[in-house]
């Protein structure tokens, strides 16, 4: 039952962030949707690079979009906050969306010159390396997959999930469907492999903690103390070796010569 309540709970959900996409997906820029319980209901967060168009004027746009939501998902209290996205080449799923843009305006022709430039504008604001991959029936009427690539970008690992940022995208052309796929590396992601080489020798002294220093310290003093606190134990009286009397030498007595022939 439990799991079922959670499956219920996580479709819900994502339908929910599908309604708001396609609903502003004549705005644009938008990067991400989260939903988030608190007491009073439920929180909609939604982070746009356009915050003004999405708002409306007096937020019109946003009182329409809750009773939508109240009708449609039956949410008691929907709350809808909106946050703004400074750096936009950073941000993959607008890096995509301006791919797919560009690629409806301009078509599938130039679509060399549009990841060229993409790319170009995504190193320059700071990051550390890009792919792009553009398939579909580009140009020709056979389906083709064209990959552009910059910098450093980490392929597997922890961090390749965690840290890359990645997106996807797909634009309606005459030849067809062409799908768009990101992933950005941004700047502030710490590498594991990453060293620093030092141009001048420095010396490294290491410092005892105080700690330590004050636990070393106490005990010497206990141990100082207990020396002092022990009785000594007086060593025991030696035996007196007794002198071994020596047996007298015994006296040889020799008889005369003639008293032995008799």
């Amino acid at each position: 039952m439990i799991e079922r309540e959670f499956i219920n709970q996580k479709t819900k959900e994502y339908y929910i962030k599908q309604y708001v996409r396609n609903k502003l997906s004549k705005v644009g820029g938008i990067s991400a949707i989260r939903l988030k319980k608190i007491p009073l209901g439920e929180k909609i967060i939604i982070n746009s690079s356009k915050p003004s168009l999405i708002v409306g004027s007096k937020g019109a746009n946003i009182k329409d979009l809750t009773k939508e939501l109240k009708a449609q998902f039956n949410l008691e209290n929907p709350q809808i906050e909106i946050n703004e996205v400074r750096d936009l080449y950073l941000d993959a799923q607008i890096v995509a969306e301006k791919v797919t843009s560009s690629l409806e305006r301009f078509g599938s022709q130039r679509f060399k010159s549009i990841g060229h430039k993409i790319m170009e504008n995504v190193m320059k604001s700071g990051a550390l390396g890009i792919e792009l991959i553009i398939s579909g029936k580009i140009p020709s009427s056979r389906a083709k997959s064209w990959r552009f690539y910059q910098g450093y970008l980490k392929k597997c690992g922890d961090l390749s999930v965690s840290g890359v940022r990645k997106a996807q995208a797909s634009a309606l052309l005459k030849s067809g469907i062409v799908g768009v796929k990101v992933a950005i590396m941004p700047p502030d992601l710490v590498l594991p492999d990453k060293i620093e080489i030092l141009t001048e020798p420095q010396t490294i002294v290491e410092e005892i903690k105080t700690e330590e220093k004050s636990k070393r310290k106490n005990a010497e003093q206990k141990s100082e103390e207990g020396e002092k606190k022990a009785p000594r134990k007086k060593a025991a009286p030696r035996a007196k070796k007794e002198k071994k009397e020596e047996p007298a030498p015994v006296e040889k007595v020799t008889k005369p010569a003639d008293q032995e022939e008799k």
